[in-house]
């Protein structure tokens, strides 16, 4: 019997390491001071209100003048950000089926922990985060490894009365739910990617998927970062770090400011070999003025060395004395010097990291950044600050993340992708970006450089060519035609007493996802999955490139696709499942060599039309849709975006 097409419509929206670089960070990380803040009730610096509040001029991307980079240390975003309203989080309906259930292990919230006690779930301890087990809880796009590689630690997550004030950041400004880290693996490639738009390889051969470069006998990197490149075409930049920074500035490892780090060191007597090893010596140190001495000493070596040399070393290499990093960053706010590009090193006290800092302490450095950016209206007035985390550390993530096809050599290693990594946070603040929206785009750690180059008209030569497809350059988190007042969080209170780091262990409901909506960006894809005749077809009318990973008889794969692809699926199978970016999934059970139902997206005028099934459907609400088809076979759902290029609401789906 046939059935007449069920139409689904919704109205239209209007515009409204090794083990030296362990025992390096561990050193850090013991030296760290307890400095930092205790749960945020009330939140953000008033003079950022103040200045938000002001408004902005609408010129758009010509007003952006200084880009600001905060990125902090080893969380994901779900471990981060799953129960926040609006985002793709614990209550995804578009989840690749089975990926919360963890070997029997589901989402907890760390306050929940079986072992809790008394213990503070700011010091939550640090899980394994190497290349091996990253790619082991990858498994080939799986994602279905976490508990054999990370323990069931991984699955603990922070909600709002945890990390009050980065919630409050998130819904005062633009989260990217859908920015990914570069590589699945530890701290120094994924910093590699940030400074240089990739993790080449290292001297003697193999791909730099690991800290190897924390070594001082490391030779250094030769390819060239992005702030030689900003040198070169005469844009200004800086690093604004302290003498501990946790190995966190990976300029310190590239050849040709190693060098100079190590001429400096030498010129003045010193001891350590590189800069980063004369700074560990440093701080074993415990007479402050001693410790001022031996640094100026340094300073006032590669000073000596003059010209571009020298402006090199000030740049990227000069170390203030603990404590100095926020009012050196005030001074030059206060008196317009603030560079083009500022990336700002937190010590490990602030890193977040969760073997040396906490998210309670990181807030109070993005305060204190924040206020005193905001302290200035009009350098305010033209700064984007990006705040995010290198990598997820061994914390759990249940998106898929983008992964190459195999014609990209560059984007594997033995045998392995190199990306993209698991997802981590990305809050973008600035004039242009409040109003608690969402983004889905997909990003990675390369976006930031490319925002960057659409800034200052200087382009990164290292950027993979499937990097450029697939990852947008963040621009579209931006709205340039609006003004908006807003509420803006206080300062966070002290920081609570450290008594051990500790593994949370299961415990507790399944964390709760905030049920409000926020403002939905636009996206630059239109996504479509069918089977015929036991050929899938994949389609992308969007304008970036889009990653479907596809799933079926124990098999996957991952086929990157803008405008159509026909992928004859290996073998006979009754079921399929395809995810991909924005909420899209599809999963498909049907007769074998049979086909999926037949299922027609109008985007622009946001209707989905399903023939000749038994059909159920929640109608589309706001462009979003979902529907579920039953037959012989079974059940086939299908749901995702329509996408008319407009601001929406985010999706009121949510997983059984």
């Amino acid at each position: 019997m046939s059935h007449p097409a069920l139409v689904l419509s919704a109205p239209m929206a209007t515009t409204p390491k090794t083990v030296s670089s362990h025992s390096r960070r561990h050193f850090l990380g013991l030296s760290a001071t307890a400095a930092g803040t205790a749960a945020a009730a009330t939140l953000l610096p008033p003079s950022l209100l103040d200045a938000v509040a002001r408004g902005r001029t609408s010129g758009g991307l010509r007003d952006v003048e200084h880009i600001v980079v905060l990125m902090q240390e080893n969380r994901s975003f779900d471990h981060y950000f799953g129960t926040l309203r609006g985002v793709r989080g614990f209550a995804d309906n578009s989840a690749k089926p089975g990926v919360f259930d963890q070997d029997g292990v589901r989402p907890f919230l760390a306050r929940d922990a079986a072992n809790r006690g008394d213990l503070s779930v700011e010091y939550l301890a640090s899980l394994p985060h190497s290349w091996q087990d990253g790619q082991e809880a990858l498994n080939g796009g799986r994602c279905d490894g976490w508990i054999g590689a990370k323990g069931e630690a991984t699955m603990a997550a922070y909600d709002r009365r945890d990390i009050a004030f980065q919630f409050a950041l998130a819904e005062t400004f633009t989260v990217c739910d859908g920015y990914f880290s570069s590589c699945p693996t530890s701290t120094s490639p994924n910093r590699n990617f940030l400074f240089s738009g990739t993790s080449g390889s290292e001297p003697w051969g193999p791909r730099a998927v690991g800290n190897d470069a924390y070594d001082s006998t490391h030779p250094g990197y030769t390819w060239k970062t992005y702030a030689e490149s900003l040198h070169e075409a005469g844009v200004d930049w800086r690093v604004y770090q302290e003498w501990d920074n946790y190995t966190d500035n990976n300029l310190d490892f590239f050849a040709t400011f190693r060098t100079i780090g190590r001429a400096a060191v030498q010129l003045a007597g010193e001891h350590g070999g590189d800069l980063t090893g004369f700074y560990e010596n440093l701080l074993e140190g415990s007479d402050r003025g001693e410790q001022e001495r031996r640094a100026r000493s340094v300073h006032d070596s590669a000073a000596g060395m003059r010209g571009v040399v020298a402006d090199l070393y000030r740049r990227a290499l000069y170390r203030g004395e603990p404590g100095s990093l926020i009012p050196r960053f005030r001074r030059d706010v206060e008196s317009g010097r603030l560079p083009a590009v500022s990336w700002i090193v937190a010590s490990s006290a602030d890193s977040e990291h969760p073997s040396a800092s906490s998210p309670i302490q990181s807030s109070t450095l993005t305060y204190r950044l924040l206020d005193a950016l905001a302290s200035n209206p009009q350098v305010w007035a033209k700064t984007a600050v990006l705040l995010t985390f290198d990598e997820f550390d061994g914390y759990f993530d249940h998106v898929v993340p983008p992964l190459p096809p195999k014609d990209e050599p560059d984007e594997w290693w033995d045998g392995k992708p190199m990306g993209l990594g698991f997802r981590v946070p990305m809050t973008i603040i600035s004039p242009w970006t409040v109003g608690g929206r969402v983004s889905s785009e997909v990003f990675d750690h390369t976006s930031v450089i490319r925002l960057m180059e659409r800034v200052t008209g200087v382009r990164c030569p290292n950027i993979s060519r499937w990097r450029r497809r697939v990852c947008g350059d963040l621009v579209s988190a931006f709205d340039f035609s609006r003004s908006d007042g807003l509420r803006l969080p206080t300062r966070p209170g002290p920081v609570p007493p450290i008594e051990k780091r500790w593994d949370a262990e299961p415990g507790g409901d399944y964390p709760v996802q905030g049920t409000a909506r926020a403002m939905a960006l636009p996206t630059p894809y239109r996504l479509s999955a069918t089977i015929v005749g036991g050929v899938l077809h994949l389609r992308n009318d969007g304008s970036r490139a889009a990653v479907f990973g596809v799933f079926y008889d124990g098999r996957v794969e991952h086929h990157t696709v803008r405008g159509r692809r026909r992928v004859q699926l290996a073998s006979i199978t009754e079921r399929v499942v395809v995810t991909g970016p924005d909420r899209f999934l599809r999963d498909l059970r049907f007769p074998r060599n049979g086909s999926s139902a037949d299922i027609a997206l109008d985007h622009e005028r946001r209707q989905v039309s399903v023939d000749g099934r038994d059909v159920t459907a929640t109608a589309v609400t706001d462009g979003w849709y979902e529907v579920t088809v039953t037959g012989p076979a079974g059940r086939q759902y299908f749901t995702g975006r329509l996408e008319n290029h407009l601001p929406t609401k985010t999706s009121g789906l949510r997983a059984d």
